[in-house]
């Protein structure tokens, strides 16, 4: 693999990082309800759920994962289930005026948000047939395998990493500065992205069958 391969396949992951997708309404979404900092756990869930897809895909078990549409089927859509049932709960908390109650925010663990990231990107085990079948397009024949996508797979959660901060940030940094009432509406906003990101998951799962 070139250089000049390389920054292209950085500029080409850019560009499709760009636009938000369920794990980065959900980094939003907790790093708003729950603060940027502890939100990194979800970030390193998701993160670890995209190793675990560029490994399957490095080692051939693309194939396999596409033969059981059974087992497919019920990751996405526990997932997808999943993720509403955190929006939905978010939302109504934010009614009830739990996020206002000192110490709401240290309620969720660390684990819970780790397990909210990955499961979030292991509902989407196609995944695996996107890695497989993009690395191939920045890979050459003439050098050896495994250095080369080692190199890609790491430029993909650097990068991917960066977006889930940058979002994480920013929604943390709008949700500091609002108290009361508008961090109720702010807690509403997040559940929405839950929500959305559901949605979103669920629209990929309907188009892909």
């Amino acid at each position: 693999m070139t250089f000049d391969s390389w920054t292209l396949y950085i500029g080409t992951v850019l560009a499709m990082m760009i636009t938000p997708g369920p794990s980065q309404l959900l980094m939003m979404s907790n790093s708003g309800a729950h603060g940027f900092r502890r939100a990194l756990s979800t970030a390193s869930g998701d993160l670890f759920a995209n190793v675990l897809h560029m490994l399957a895909a490095g080692l051939g078990l693309a194939v396999l994962i596409a033969a059981s549409a059974t087992a497919l089927t019920v990751i996405k859509w526990a997932g997808v289930a999943y993720l509403l049932w955190l929006g939905v709960r978010m939302i109504l908390r934010a009614k009830l005026g739990g996020a206002g109650v000192p110490g709401a925010r240290a309620s969720v663990s660390l684990y819970a948000l780790w397990m909210q990231g990955f499961l979030t990107s292991a509902a989407n085990p196609k995944a695996v047939m996107f890695f497989a079948a993009l690395f191939p397009q920045f890979i050459s024949v003439d050098s050896p395998f495994w250095p080369q996508f080692l190199i890609l797979s790491a430029t993909y959660i650097v990068l991917d990493g960066m977006f889930l901060s940058a979002y994480g940030l920013g929604a943390s940094w709008i949700a500091s500065r609002f108290k009361g009432p508008a961090k109720m509406w702010i807690d509403h906003i997040g559940g929405g992205f839950m929500v959305l990101a559901a949605i979103l998951l669920g629209l990929k799962s309907v188009v892909g069958q």
